[in-house]
């Protein structure tokens, strides 16, 4: 008789031939969900649906709409990218596609620097894919000798991996293989090629839109929405590091360990320095300027910036006053709450938009007003004796959530507003193939800012992320591409800095809390780093908000 094994799904135990595949399992309950499963836990740890069981244990499936499903199905469809392009143009050129940055719910992949895009590949690339999607590919997934895995990649013209496993403390790697083709891909995957139905292929630029659904609607691939500045921002960060010979993280390490780190941070640094008197210099000549409004995600470091920019305004005789938009919080018993009953810090109703806008009229008007400082620990405005009145060369620095927003200053004139967004945007990569999502580094930033300012486990900070990230959406993203300037914060050394401070925190949470997975995956994804020695970093650095030591009051 064959042996059999126990299974546990929800309340139910159900005996399975010992050996059967989770796939084959989740077969059967897929109707119970509206997204496709992608994964599953196994005894509350995550693994892949090609993988076996072979003991007693505790299923629960992941489908799509959940974060990690959703990231495996981008991660399987990036697979089929650069394999269709392998075929259609790699082979005869030598070029690889690139997986450079997310443009909303697409990603822009270029075929290097000498590679050429046309509509034609494009289309020739989309068949093909959709010729692996319709034969239904089996991904095979096997763990190599690094010596062995960097010699399957060097038959597809990625030899950037190397570099990669060069700083890997184990001796072997796991790689997929798609009908002949060999890569590595740091996350989960999809079982086959038949589970990525939903994409469409785009000629953007020089390169190629990827669009995929979100997680809210798998099934659904949005229409593409040009982010015309997003993008020059990102492509002018892919030039700087270009510049300093820096495009993935094994480079990075490369220059650690030969005692460039130095000079890598000197020249980073004077990169953003750079950028922000070329910010300060349009606002000085634009004329009429008198409130420079400043927003960004969460940890884009919003408060450096605006000091720093502030100095630079200073040069062009130019008398700067920051303001935050924070102090005109309504007071506690006053502000909204969200759908579980908690306070909606981050809704434009929890500023009193109002007095906002009368105070900044009044200073228009020459009047002397009163500034108000928002008390967090009581929960009430408070006066303390902030008089401001606007001289000629006086102008406000605001900083705030809401701040890109026209209904926030919905009085102040059009002419009288240059507006700014800011944001960590980061365009290291691990290699080609695997790209560091911008909330990955803002996550560690504020992580780290957190426990070091306010005393906050990783383990809030990471239940707190996902709430924090729909207020982006809902209140920071649709107003990024109305800025005058677009300013990226994320530094090229960063999460190396970031790690030493970051990994303790994440080791204290535990296996079977809520937050362990993602613990467990930026662990992960912090050991492709080499750590560095903070001492090293400007005092006006941006990194030192998160890390400490400013000297700035942030």
């Amino acid at each position: 008789m064959e042996d059999m094994i126990k299974i546990t799904i929800g309340n139910k135990v159900k005996d399975y031939p010992k050996g059967i595949i989770y796939e084959t399992i989740a077969e059967e309950y897929q109707n119970r969900y509206d997204g496709m499963i992608a994964l599953v836990r196994v005894n509350g740890k995550i693994q892949e649906l090609r993988k076996i069981a072979t003991r007693d244990c505790k299923l629960e499936f992941i489908d799509l709409k959940d974060k990690i499903g959703a990231k495996t199905y981008a991660r399987t469809a990036t697979l089929l990218l650069v394999k269709a392009f392998h075929e259609v143009i790699g082979k005869q050129t030598d070029t690889n596609l690139s997986i450079d940055f997310a443009l909303g719910n697409g990603y822009y992949c270029s075929p290097g620097r000498d590679g050429v895009v046309t509509p034609e590949i494009v289309k020739a690339v989309e068949e093909k894919m959709r010729e692996y999607v319709a034969r239904d590919m089996v991904i095979v997934k096997r763990s190599y000798p690094i010596d062995q895995a960097n010699e399957l990649f060097a038959s597809n013209g990625l030899v950037d991996k190397a570099k990669v496993f060069r700083f890997r403390r184990t001796s072997t790697v796991n790689v997929y293989e798609l009908d002949g083709y060999y890569d590595y891909n740091y996350g989960y995957m999809l079982p086959s090629t038949g589970y990525v139905k939903y994409f469409e292929l785009l000629p953007y630029e020089k390169g190629i839109i990827l669009n995929i659904p979100d997680k809210e609607n798998p099934k659904t691939v949005t229409p593409f929405v040009p982010r015309e500045n997003l993008f020059k921002t990102l492509c002018l960060a892919d030039s700087w590091n270009n510049e300093m010979g820096i495009n993935t993280v094994g480079d990075l390490n490369e220059a650690i360990c030969e005692g460039r780190l130095n000079d890598l941070i000197l020249i980073q640094e004077a990169f953003q320095e750079r950028r922000i008197a070329e910010i300060a210099s349009n606002i000085a000549s634009r004329g009429g300027v008198r409130f420079v409004m400043i927003a960004g995600p969460s940890s884009s470091g919003k408060t450096t910036f605006s000091h720093r920019l502030s100095v630079q305004l200073s040069t062009h005789g130019l008398k700067p006053h920051p303001i935050a938009v924070d102090d005109y919080f309504v007071n506690r018993d006053k502000t909204p709450r969200d759908e579980n009953g908690d306070y909606n810090f981050e809704c434009l109703e929890a500023i009193d938009v109002e007095q906002f806008n009368k105070d900044m009229l009044d200073l228009l008007d020459g009047k002397t007003v009163e500034i108000p400082a928002f008390n967090f620990k009581t929960g009430m405005r408070e006066y303390r004796g902030n008089y401001k009145t606007l001289g000629k060369d006086d102008i406000l620095v605001i900083e705030g959530i809401h701040a890109l927003n026209d209904k926030m200053s919905y009085a102040l004139p059009m002419e009288s507003k240059f507006k700014i967004y800011i944001s960590a945007l980061t365009t290291l990569n691990i290699d080609e193939h695997n790209r560091i999502p911008t909330t990955d580094g803002r996550l560690l930033r504020r992580m780290v800012r957190d426990a070091r300012t306010r005393g906050a486990s990783a383990q809030r900070t990471i239940e707190m992320w996902p709430s924090v990230r729909r207020g982006e959406e809902e209140n920071i993203f649709p107003y990024q591409e109305a800025a005058d300037e677009m300013f990226n914060s994320a530094l090229i050394y960063e999460l190396s800095a970031l790690k030493q401070f970051a990994e303790p925190l994440l080791f204290s949470i535990k296996p079977g809390e809520a937050e362990y997975d993602e613990a467990k995956r930026l662990l992960k994804f912090l050991e492709y780093f080499l750590g560095i020695d903070t001492e090293q970093l400007p005092k006006n650095s941006i990194a030192r908000e998160f890390v400490g030591g400013s000297c700035f009051n942030v």
